[in-house]
């Protein structure tokens, strides 16, 4: 069982961008990208931002009608592919209350940020391009993600002793 108080074996895990992109495409409601689009204007250096506004319907789409729980099978099918913030972004958003699970102070204006774009998109808004728009963005994303993931050791764990000589 995992901290979500979800069964281990039925926790969604997104592997690829290429896989992500494709339960993107299934969506009908364009407001995930006016909200990204509103976030893209608003906070262009904050990339991990401009994503959890994309992606915070993906719960709604892996799993229909799981109330409550949406926001928490989000973050965790997120968080390997795109990293610790935009999961935490993704839940906290999608968490009832204001406090709702933020995961740091960091996070609370980011968060209440990514709220109030998500209901001024709610209006029919700016153009929010195609879902395309943000492959790579999220490729990148995905890459530094993986890069973060081996930054503790890139080079392995030392290999015999270090003796000092002359």
């Amino acid at each position: 069982m995992s901290r979500s108080g979800v069964p281990e074996a039925e926790l969604p895990c997104f592997t690829s961008v290429v896989e992500l992109m494709e339960l993107l495409r299934g969506s009908p409601d364009d407001r995930a990208l006016r909200t990204a689009a509103l976030l893209r204007r608003s906070h262009p250096a904050d990339k991990e931002l401009q994503l959890a506004g994309l992606l915070q319907d993906v719960g709604r789409m892996l799993r229909p009608g799981d109330g409550a729980r949406h926001a928490v099978l989000a973050a965790q099918a997120l968080r390997s592919l795109l990293g610790d913030r935009v999961a935490r972004l993704v839940r906290a958003a999608g968490a009832t209350g204001t406090a709702g699970g933020t995961g740091g102070p960091d996070d609370a204006e980011a968060v209440a940020t990514l709220r109030r774009a998500r209901e001024a998109a709610g209006a029919s808004g700016p153009d929010a391009g195609m879902l395309e728009d943000w492959r790579p963005l999220l490729e990148l994303v995905a890459a530094g993600s993986c890069r973060a993931a081996t930054a503790i050791a890139p080079l392995g764990p030392p290999r015999g002793s270090i003796t000092r000589t002359g």
